[in-house]
């Protein structure tokens, strides 16, 4: 990491169907190997399964299951003399986003359904319901934030 500049940050395009910046972001993060059509395909294909079977607008169910997977403390290890510490931080909004994303990919991906269209709309339909494997690990990381308040005086 540089310690000349701070990295320059890439604008994305908002997404062809919705207009959607934070959208586009996802399917950039869901995008392996720069296939973007493929990530595209998986996407859309997750929310109009969405949208049919919950019966709403699959953006603001989207825009929810991210709203209920964002952390708004995490823990940093911090070295003071000799040990280290979880010091408990909050979260910024770009870190708190990239987070989200990152998890509810990675929980679709683990899931046993057969296609990842199919993984990532009951994914992101259990976040936005407020289960699920993503909001599991928000509430992790909250719970090891909390057991680490003690150290809160560290923070830098």
């Amino acid at each position: 990491m540089s310690r000349r500049h701070k990295a320059q940050k890439r604008e994305v395009n908002p997404d062809p169907k919705f207009g959607d910046l934070v959208l586009t972001k996802f399917m950039n993060a869901i995008m392996e190997q720069g296939k973007k059509s493929v990530a595209e395909q998986i996407v859309y294909g997750a929310l109009d399964r969405m949208e049919a079977k919950a019966k709403s607008d699959p953006i603001v169910m989207f825009r929810s299951a991210l709203d209920n997977v964002k952390p708004a403390v995490e823990v940093r290890s911090r070295r003071v003399g000799g040990a280290t510490y979880q010091v408990p931080v909050e979260v910024r909004n770009e870190r708190q986003q990239a987070l989200a994303i990152r998890w509810i990919i990675i929980a679709a991906r683990a899931r046993n359904e057969n296609t990842m269209v199919e993984r990532l709309s009951g994914e992101l339909l259990d976040a936005a319901n407020n289960r699920g494997t993503a909001v599991k690990k928000r509430e992790d990381t909250h719970k090891m934030a909390e057991a680490n308040r003690a150290f809160s005086h560290y923070r830098w």
